[in-house]
């Protein structure tokens, strides 16, 4: 009995590690699979109409991507500045927001800044004038 038992014990023991690397395996998601998960997350939130999911999709696929490539050459060229890789991501989320402000209605620029939209504007400007030496 007490072998079955330990028996028991290395198999399971075995297969949650197995779903250990499993998990981890798993690749990030692609730019595509994070837009269209933002816009569908914006969707609801807003109660977007179709014409303005399409417009926040393809926004935001386009300034993930030129995002990320930034981010690729930063990476690429050994910048270790933390403050580097800040003022990119920086820099292209304040043109997500100034693309939907030209698209969302006075209702929906609202509540977008309300899900938490305003804070990140704040904390954008905060690191902004530090950069630039304002206080």
């Amino acid at each position: 009995m007490k072998r079955f038992c330990g028996a028991i014990t290395v198999l399971l023991s075995l297969l949650m590690s197995g779903q250990c690397l499993a998990q981890e395996q798993q690749e990030p998601p692609t730019v595509t699979e994070m837009a269209a998960n933002e816009a569908e997350r914006l969707e609801r939130l807003l109660e977007l109409e179709y014409w303005q999911v399409f417009y926040v999709d393809s926004t935001l696929q386009h300034d993930f991507q030129a995002m990320k490539e930034e981010l690729e050459a930063l990476q690429a060229a050994k910048v270790s500045n933390s403050s580097m890789y800040i003022a990119v991501q920086d820099k292209w989320m304040s043109k997500i927001d100034s693309t939907y402000m030209k698209l969302f209605t006075a209702q929906q620029w609202k509540a977008y800044l309300k899900s938490g939209a305003a804070k990140q504007q704040k904390a954008r400007a905060k690191r902004k004038a530090q950069a630039e030496g304002i206080d």
